[in-house]
């Protein structure tokens, strides 16, 4: 089944574009449907490339480098970017260990480019679009930002972080005409976990989930574009949750 929806016009910064994951998928479906993407990350070479494959498929797109962490470096790119319609806070990293083989060295890593990173980028973003007369901003969270889960400490942490800070913005930024929603996926498929998650290892994982599958990118295609487009339009402080059913559990 194809999603699609008439974004014709909108300009849609991604961040968290560099790698195979949801910032690049997300950057195809939404250059698919009309809107002008730009996308950013730390590693401009990878993103070029992602630029020439959506501009070569006939979509729009452009790059532009910023390091989230980086306060200056978010001020720079989001400039660099120019007007944004939606913004998409995805960048986010994790590191799993049992939390007391986490270094202080994680911790920070973790929580500067998950919870820090995405404030920088929603608050700056957020400035641009109170300027321009409003915008809607869209927060990568995570189901483990509902749960425990061993070896999950800073990454569950700062997710948790990501979802109270999506309702704050909401409420905040509404006066704006700003919106401010979340996508709250479960455990996805990707190049990066796929043969990890679908071997024996991932077996107990996928049991766990109410519809005994893993999700794959286009899972998230629905909810995205609800929450992009006009269809949301009376939505914000919302999460959105897209995890087979993991949160509610399996028999």
């Amino acid at each position: 089944m194809t999603l699609t929806a008439d974004l014709t016009g909108q300009r849609i910064l991604v961040t968290g574009a560099s790698s195979e994951g949801f910032g690049a998928h997300f950057a195809r479906v939404l250059a698919k449907c009309g809107a002008h993407v730009v996308v950013a990350a730390r590693r401009l070479e990878a993103l070029e490339a992602l630029v020439a494959e959506i501009t070569g498929a006939g979509g729009s797109a452009s790059a532009v480098r910023i390091d989230v962490a980086d306060l200056t470096s978010v001020r720079d790119g989001i400039a660099a970017a120019g007007a944004i319609d939606t913004c998409i806070n995805n960048a986010g990293v994790a590191v799993t260990k049992r939390a007391l083989d986490q270094t202080e060295d994680d911790y920070d890593f973790v929580m500067d480019t998950n919870l820090k990173g995405a404030w920088n980028v929603a608050t700056e973003a957020a400035k641009i679009m109170r300027d321009a007369g409003g915008g809607n901003i869209i927060n990568t969270a995570s189901i483990t930002g509902f749960q425990t889960a061993a070896g999950t400490g800073p990454y569950a942490m700062s997710k948790a972080g990501v979802l109270h800070m999506t309702r704050q913005l909401a409420m905040e930024l509404a006066r704006f005409n700003i919106r401010v929603n979340a996508l709250a996926p479960g455990y996805f498929l990707t190049d990066i976990n796929r043969d990890q998650l679908a071997g024996d290892a991932g077996e107990p994982l996928r049991k766990r989930i109410a519809m005994r599958r893993y999700g794959e990118l286009t899972d998230l295609d629905g909810p995205l574009l609800l929450l992009v487009s006009d269809a949301s339009r009376f939505m914000t402080g919302s999460i959105l949750t897209v995890d087979g059913g993991h949160l509610v559990g399996s028999l």
